[in-house]
Parts: C-alpha cells; structure tokens; sequence
C-alpha cells in the first residue's frame, strides 16, 4: 500500500534534504535524518554505517555547479511506520551528461520523527 498524501510528501521533503549541500556539510542535521541503526549500500558498491557516512559527506567536495533533481518518487508501506521509498535522481553537472541513479531507502518512524534507517544508491545507464 502507498503511504498516504502527507506521509509521502514529507518523505520526499526529507530524501530532498539530504541532497541540498548546506545539509549534506552538517553533521548535526545528517545525524537528525538518519538512524543509529542506518546502513548504506552505495553506489560505489562500498557499506557505510551512520558515523562512516556523516564522515564521508563532510569530506564531500563542494560541487556550485551540479543540480540534483528527484523523479519517479515512489512509497511503499512495509508496515505500521515503516516506509519503502524508491526513486531516481539525476545529477546535472554544468556541461557534462547527466548521471542516472537509482535510489531506495527506508524510513521508520521512531518518536514522532522520521528516520532513514537504509539506503541504496545505483547508477545506471541512459540509452
């Protein structure tokens, strides 16, 4: 079952913070978004727990020039206050071809607040 209007539109509103740099940078707002218990399977093929991946994004290079944009968002109800989210991103770099990812995460509802709990990130191909 698809989380209802205002679960997904919220979702979706936390998944697009944590593209925005400013948030990508902060370790407190990373920390606020994503579970103790958070894992990620990136693209890399590399697995990050929340501490290796905060570090990362503080380490991330400062890319003025790249515009993220989410498409296909979709939400998938695994059980009471736990959501699948799939989506794809494409990443604009000022004249390069756009890159293609696939994402999903899960978020879990955890004191009235919601957390990512996984993520997964793969790039794909556009024909």
């Amino acid at each position: 079952m698809k989380a209802d209007y205002l679960e997904e539109s919220l979702l979706r509103k936390l998944e697009e913070r944590l593209l925005q740099p400013d948030v990508r940078k902060s370790a407190k707002d990373v920390m606020n978004l994503l579970a103790d218990e958070f894992i990620e399977f990136g693209s890399s093929g590399r697995v990050f727990d929340k501490q290796q991946t905060i570090n990362s994004l503080q380490n991330e290079p400062i890319e003025p020039l790249t515009q993220r944009s989410i498409t296909e968002f979709k939400t998938l109800v695994l059980a009471t206050g736990v959501v699948l989210v799939t989506y794809r991103i494409v990443k604009h770099i000022s004249g390069e071809q756009p890159v293609h990812s696939l994402r999903s995460s899960i978020w879990k509802l955890n004191n009235d607040r919601w957390k990512m709990i996984f993520h997964q990130g793969t790039l794909v191909r556009e024909s």
